[in-house]
């Protein structure tokens, strides 16, 4: 039998290395990729790739066969994009302190631009300015979805997953103790476990 293929989605940073150590938790049940984002963190710039949207149509056309995808912070942003404009190979979503596209004006979140903005000098600003929302397409997501949120998280407060967990049809959200932005990195084998224990629960 052909093992499930798991692609992960970077935040802003672009960090293909961020998901490294649930990656290779989960190496023993799932094939797994870390889509980069050109122009960020180590991976080359692309020829006509200029924008947020056209990041966002780069991120979904990785996306060829069936897959889970697991996404932290603005990664959400192209989970939720390619579980939209691809429902028949999209199985599951895993949305980790993310936005999801929703507009965060109301939860009064910790802005975190200007500290970007200084310490990725290189990077395009693209996550910075993108004004991209999904907000009124949430409930077209059929996948089921699993919400992980950090207990102490200033930039994703707990309320904007349990907000999504309202707008997307099947979606379940679990809160990692003491958990910050980072969690998934800094508490890997919890957030490994859930992700195992969500799949193997829906797979398909």
């Amino acid at each position: 039998m052909d093992m499930k293929q798991i692609f992960f989605l970077p935040g802003a940073s672009g960090s293909t290395q961020f998901w490294h150590p649930v990656q290779q938790a989960l190496a023993d049940t799932y094939q797994s990729h870390v889509i980069g984002y050109p122009g960020f963190g180590h991976t080359p710039s692309i020829h006509n790739l200029n924008n947020f949207e056209q990041l966002t149509d780069y991120v979904i056309s990785q996306i060829q066969q069936p897959c889970y995808l697991v996404a932290q912070s603005m990664g959400g942003i192209f989970a939720v994009a390619a579980a939209l404009a691809k429902p028949e190979l999209v199985q599951g979503l895993v949305l980790a302190a993310t936005s999801g596209g929703i507009n965060l004006d109301c939860f009064h979140v910790a802005d975190w631009r200007q500290m970007y903005k200084e310490e990725y000098l290189t990077h395009p600003d693209w996550f910075i300015t993108t004004q991209t929302s999904y907000e009124d397409q949430l409930q077209h997501i059929q996948c089921p979805s699993l919400l992980l949120w950090g207990e102490i998280d200033p930039i994703s407060p707990i309320a904007v997953g349990e907000y999504l967990q309202q707008q997307l049809t099947q979606a379940e959200l679990h809160i990692i103790a003491q958990g910050q932005h980072h969690f998934a990195k800094t508490h890997a084998d919890e957030v490994s476990h859930l992700i195992r224990t969500f799949l193997a629960r829906h797979e398909q």
